[in-house]
């Protein structure tokens, strides 16, 4: 998030990622900084906190010595990172960022996201940052301060002084800041941000804003045209199951019960979860598999569902909006029949082609339980858990 901060405008620290200890040593003499901060780079957040089964404790470290760089980059790369947000066993640190370490006079807090409730983009600032700001919100919500973009005219100068004002920024400093804003909300445009999260949005002792860390999360839908950021997405620390899913284009997160869904649409994944739990069961993953679907990714999505050893019965629920159930039926059939299917299968279509995807199941020969609705499927899948 630096590097893109910094091809638009931003202000940022000056800054170097290293894969080895020696990488992170040449680095930190390259920079000639009065101090260096080193920073493991995991997808997570916590790392101040965290602890590494190096016995290292901290993934943010300050020094003045070059060669300390090095020797808290060996106990850093190729060890696992453990922070609130990670699994428990942490995740494996492949990279370090090695950066001039600037002294902060006064931390805030700058984002800019889509709001459904405002169709559009919003500013959310808070001049008490450095610090989690879903806390604020809860301890100190007048701290909070939210300002409407119009997705047309973008962030006008008046809007900008405002939040700056409001992050309490003075004097040279206030205009300073609207213009890092305003370069922050390019950036969001350019970039098809969905969010773009500075914290903290700081000044320094010279009189400098500098933005000392981000987090920006991209838009799925617009991958075609930012290539080279879709480029960027490290996969490592994913679970190996969902990056196979995401090869058929299908979203997959692991969770720890046994009763697998097999559904198409976020929501109605979620809806799924949370009813299997409320009828006794626990959902084994989430699996989607959006609108377009095809033959082959239900195939795919079967293979991946019978391949997970914690799974004890499969859940298909499936609303036909812009899916044929016809095309569903088709692939579950051709999945049980070619996998040779050992777990209950629980199935509730509905929506178009429902009565031809009905008679693709019944006339298939195979031990397919049919439901009626959401809560008939669940019962049904949690059931022939039981039962086994």
């Amino acid at each position: 998030s630096k590097k893109i901060m910094a091809d638009h405008g931003v202000t940022v620290q000056r800054f170097f990622v290293a894969d080895s200890a020696n990488d992170a040593l040449e680095a930190a003499q390259r920079l000639k900084a009065k101090e260096i901060v080193l920073k493991a780079q995991i997808l997570a957040g916590g790392r101040g906190k965290g602890i590494f089964n190096s016995g290292l404790k901290g993934g943010v470290h300050l020094t003045k010595d070059p060669k300390t760089v090095e020797q808290l980059a060996k106990q850093m790369i190729g060890y696992n990172l453990s922070t609130k947000q990670t699994p428990k066993d942490g995740v494996t640190v492949k990279k370090v960022m090695v950066a001039e370490a600037l002294d902060i006079s006064r931390e805030t807090y700058f984002a800019i996201l889509m709001d459904r409730a405002c169709n559009g983009p919003v500013m959310v600032g808070s001049p008490q940052g450095g610090v989690d700001i879903e806390e604020v919100a809860v301890t100190s919500p007048e701290l909070i301060f939210k300002e409407e973009i119009d997705i047309f005219e973008g962030v006008k100068d008046r809007q900008a002084l405002q939040m700056a004002k409001n992050l309490g920024f003075q004097g040279a400093l206030q205009q300073q800041a609207a213009d890092q804003i305003k370069k922050l909300y390019n950036l969001f445009l350019k970039i098809d941000a969905t969010q773009v999260e500075v914290n903290p949005f700081g000044e320094t002792p010279e009189g400098q804003v500098v933005c000392f860390d981000a987090k920006i999360n991209f838009d799925d839908n617009a991958e075609f045209r930012q290539k080279e950021i879709f480029a960027m997405d490290d996969k490592s620390e994913n679970e190996p199951i969902e990056n196979e899913a995401a090869k058929y284009d299908l979203k997959y997160i692991g969770l720890d019960g046994n009763i697998a869904c097999f559904v198409n649409g976020a929501g109605l994944a979620m809806a799924t979860c949370d009813i299997i739990s409320l009828n006794g069961g626990k959902p084994a993953n989430f699996l989607d598999l959006g609108g377009g679907v095809k033959e082959a990714q239900v195939y795919q999505a079967f293979k991946l569902l019978t391949a997970d050893p914690k799974v004890e019965a499969i859940l298909v629920n499936i609303f036909g909006g812009i899916v044929n159930c016809a095309i569903i039926a088709n692939g579950i059939t051709k999945a049980c029949q070619e996998l040779e299917l050992k777990v209950p299968l629980v199935v509730r279509l509905e929506g178009t082609n429902v009565q031809e995807a009905q008679r693709i199941l019944s006339e298939s020969g195979l031990p397919i339980t049919s439901a009626n609705d959401l809560e008939d499927a669940a019962k049904k899948a949690v059931a022939s858990v039981a039962r086994k």
